[in-house]
């Protein structure tokens, strides 16, 4: 490793600790760098203001020390901002001992937040520390709101804190035509508004202010000078509790309305903010959230079914034995759920994935394909067509006596599976070993919070990816509100959502959950347009008006 270059993991346990000072963005977690995920994973203390804790808390190794920041007093309740505990005595704190800390600041170390002190107390104390930048919230919000800083004409770009600019920095850039981002809260854009006016401004020069920026909370108005506190007036905005929330406003021409409705890429998203429930197990859900994640909603994953082992294992150590022994043929996985029961298995009997030696490997679909292949096993077959139990029998070859020294299948199931890829591997000659490796359960009911978000029309969308999925979120959350965007994964799973009374709205061309996924934002995206269109503003399902709700169709 080269001495200029050094990782976190590099330095050496020293008696004074080690501190990192990290830049942990706006608030996108995608945002953070790959030299604040390595800083991360070999923290011992992670010192982080409450509203950058979860972007970074996810890359900290397990154990790691968070002292809380946020004073709790009746004060700091009362104002709805909360107050922090001195910082320069928790990073001091965190050292002892030779431990790595890390701080993690909103932004960047160098433009937002008071680092600066910070590292003078690590400098004057012979602490050794490192700064990693992150991205400015005056540089990745303005990005996310579609307001570029500079073009090809080139621009002077001033950067104002309204909250410690004196009367002299006013003046200079109110009579200036420099493009200037003015980092402030809600209820003084207007008064920030007011100063540049008055240093010489025009009235009618474009302004955006965007809240939230980098999230699927963000929201942008546009306005001029002259016109911002009547928007956020009009808008409802203010007077607000939530005034105190920082804001990024760009003042200048490049904000103008004109070119932000075509430059604004992350609030045009389909689903942006949309509030998606995802009914699946949690393992499941994560890759269909990256999805939707992607399209700008908000996930909500609520695990409807619980994976518990069989009630009588005998079945599935005599089949996992039979593997090493030379029983089977093929090994067919028709799920995550089973890929990861064999797992357990091999690892209670201290094998590995070297057992799979001679022995073909079906899976049912990528999902299942990738969990094999994280277990270190390259499947031989995985559907050409349709990723399900039929279309794995479309490319599945018959017994050949000749090719196939052995004619058995070792099929490792859920209790609940269907009986078509049975009948179907024995109507092509295989003689086959239907096991059960776990059984599906219902889950437990989640919190009241969601329950009442789901009856009460919280979600803007809840995705089925199976009749079963319908069945046990009725059962253990209730029915999901009229105006709630209703998806399913296939003709089956709509008749049951029918069944309980539910209208479906996004029917997936194909039985995959991506395919799913992309069909709701396609609904998504026809829905904004339909707006843009009408002259309508663009809302969420769940903004819907209790008038304007139609009813369910039930047979």
């Amino acid at each position: 490793m080269s001495p200029t270059g050094p990782v976190v993991s590099d330095f050496p346990v020293l008696p004074s600790g080690h501190v990192t000072f990290l830049g942990a963005g706006p608030g996108d977690p995608g945002l953070l760098t790959l030299r604040a995920v390595e800083a991360l994973a070999s923290a011992d203390v992670l010192v982080a203001e409450p509203d950058v804790l979860d972007v970074v808390r996810g890359h900290a190794r397990a154990g790691v020390s968070t002292p809380e920041m946020t004073v709790v007093d009746t004060s700091s309740t009362t104002a709805g901002v909360p107050v922090l505990r001195d910082a320069v005595n928790l990073v001091m704190e965190g050292v002892k001992g030779g431990r790595r800390v890390v701080r993690a600041v909103n932004g960047d170390p160098g433009m937002d937040g008071d680092a600066g002190a910070e590292m003078l107390a690590c400098a004057a104390a012979g602490v050794p520390f490192e700064v990693v930048p992150g991205v400015a919230n005056a540089v990745g919000v303005p990005a996310y709101a579609g307001v570029p800083l500079r073009d090809a004409q080139g621009a002077d770009v001033r950067f104002v804190d309204a909250r410690t600019a004196s009367d002299r920095c006013w003046s200079e850039v109110g009579a200036s035509d420099a493009t200037a981002v003015v980092s402030t809260s809600l209820d003084s854009v207007a008064a920030a508004a007011g100063e540049l006016v008055s240093a010489g401004r025009k009235p009618d020069t474009p302004m955006t202010v965007t809240v939230a920026g980098t999230t699927t909370r963000q929201r942008t108005w546009t306005a001029t000078l002259g016109t911002i506190g009547q928007v956020l007036k009009q808008a409802k905005v203010l007077p607000s509790p939530e005034g105190h929330r920082p804001v990024i406003a760009v003042v200048g021409e490049r904000s103008s309305a004109a070119q932000r409705d075509q430059l604004s890429w992350f609030e045009s998203k389909p689903l942006f903010g949309w509030k998606v429930l995802v009914p699946r197990t949690r393992e499941q859900a994560a890759s269909l959230s990256d999805q939707l994640r992607s399209y700008g909603a908000v996930p909500h994953e609520v695990p409807t079914i619980a994976v518990e082992p069989p009630r009588t294992p005998q079945q599935m150590e005599r089949a996992v034995k039979g593997l090493v022994t030379g029983r089977y043929e093929w090994i067919a996985f028709t799920s995550v759920n089973a890929v990861k029961a064999v797992r357990e298995k091999f690892e209670e009997y201290g094998l590995d994935a070297r057992a799979f030696a001679g022995i073909k490997v079906a899976a049912v679909g990528e999902q299942t394909a990738a969990a094999l292949i994280d277990f270190g096993v390259k499947p031989d077959l995985v559907p050409s067509g349709e990723q399900s139990a039929a279309g794995l029998l479309d490319d599945w070859p018959p017994y050949d006596p000749v090719f196939d020294p052995i004619d058995r299948v070792f099929l490792p199931r859920a209790d609940i599976a269907t009986e078509t890829l049975v009948a179907g591997l024995i109507e092509l000659g295989w003689e086959v070993d239907d096991v059960t490796a776990y059984r599906t359960v219902r889950a437990s009911p989640p919190p009241a919070e969601t329950r009442e978000a789901i009856k009460g029309g919280g979600f803007d969308a809840v995705m089925f990816t199976s009749s079963s999925t319908v069945r046990n979120l009725v059962g253990i959350a209730g029915k999901p509100h009229n105006v709630t965007v209703i998806a399913c994964i296939g003709p089956a799973t709509a008749k049951t959502a029918e069944e309980h009374g539910l209208r479906v709205d996004v029917l997936s061309p194909e039985p995959s959950v991506h395919k799913l996924a992309q069909a709701l934002a396609d609904f998504g995206a026809r829905r904004r347009d339909a707006a843009k269109e009408a002259g309508d503003p663009v809302t969420r399902p769940s903004e819907r008006r209790p008038g304007a709700r139609r009813r369910r169709t039930t047979t």
